[in-house]
């Protein structure tokens, strides 16, 4: 069992997993939308304190809102390229602080991503923290958790998608670089970048062009930039 809180998350999970939720705890004043979505679900609700609330969730940001629910299933990496719609994966290479892996998924869901691969090891645990900084969005978009990233890019490839490694140094500027086709966008570890198997597996890297004196962006804010640039260069295609 997993424990879920916040009120998107919540809403999310009862709305896109009903069958998975068990329970839901709900503080005077939760959101009226997922007591509805509860009832309609028939998700028992049991009301309690603020207190309650706060040793289930761990927290103090659970927005009078904690669930009970089935953990979320695993997806395979061939779920993450369909049949009828050019794949768009975001794989992140030891993205290790759960806001961040949360925050990665909220973009991918946004942007139209068909999924998520991740390792099991040297990543962040799709966490009850990581779900809130995704907003719910990983109720709602396929996650595949792989013993080893490096294999699973091999694996996508032969599925027909072209791997681009997002790295300072490089030699092609990501707008420069065709998105709109079967695609899987890589991420790196927050500091540390690409590990050197996954930067070998990529078929290119590309660079975000920066023109300020910092250097770097955050892992968050990069995956959401390229994965924004994919949305567009598709959005004009399709568009003409």
């Amino acid at each position: 069992m997993r424990v879920v809180y916040g009120r998107h998350p919540v809403e999310a999970l009862l709305e896109a997993r009903p069958h998975e939720a068990r329970r839901l705890f709900a503080g005077d004043g939760a959101s009226p939308r997922a007591l509805e979505l509860a009832r309609l679900a028939k998700v028992p609700v049991e009301r309690v304190r603020a207190d309650r609330l706060q040793a289930l969730a761990k927290t103090t940001h659970h927005q009078l809102l904690v669930a009970e629910a089935e953990d979320l299933p695993n997806a395979e990496v061939e779920d993450l390229v369909p049949a009828d719609a050019p794949a768009l994966v975001l794989a992140l290479d030891s993205v290790q602080d759960p806001h961040n892996l949360g925050a990665l998924v909220r973009s991918a869901e946004c942007f139209g991503a068909t999924g998520v691969v991740f390792p099991q090891d040297r990543s962040a645990p799709l966490s009850a923290v990581a779900a809130k900084a995704s907003a719910g969005a990983v109720e709602r978009l396929a996650l595949a958790k792989v013993v080893n990233l490096a294999r699973a890019l091999v694996e996508l490839k032969e599925l027909g998608a072209w791997v681009v490694g997002l790295a300072s140094e490089g030699p092609e500027a990501l707008p420069e670089v065709d998105l709109t086709g079967p695609v899987v966008l890589v991420v790196g570890a927050e500091g540390e970048g690409l590990r050197p198997l996954v930067r070998r597996t990529c078929d290119r890297l590309a660079r975000l062009p920066l023109v300020g004196r910092t250097g770097s962006l955050n892992a968050s804010v990069a995956g959401g930039i390229a994965l924004y640039e994919a949305f567009t260069q598709r959005a004009r295609r399709r568009a003409k």
